[in-house]
């Protein structure tokens, strides 16, 4: 078991290094080119569905979470079931 002074160590350690990530991602935007854009072909990458990778990719998470979940409660009955 961990004491809570290190707990809160190991807390506020990771809350500054998000919060320092966060601060050297927000710089300005590049200016401004000027000119209007020239060409008139398809968007980069072809205009490639993103949405349905996306709900894909959250099944997925979701899925194995509830299988990680799952064989968690089942060693913890195992456990149980062997200590009476």
């Amino acid at each position: 078991m961990r004491s809570p002074a290190r707990l809160l160590l190991q807390l506020i350690i990771v809350i500054s290094f998000i919060l320092a990530s966060m601060q050297a991602t927000a710089g300005s935007q590049p200016p401004d080119p000027g000119g209007t854009p020239v060409g008139g072909g398809p968007p980069v990458g072809g205009g490639a569905p993103v949405g349905s990778g996306t709900v894909i990719l959250i099944v997925a998470a979701t899925a194995y979470g509830l299988y990680k979940t799952k064989a968690l409660l089942r060693n913890k009955l195992t456990k149980a079931s062997e200590k009476l």
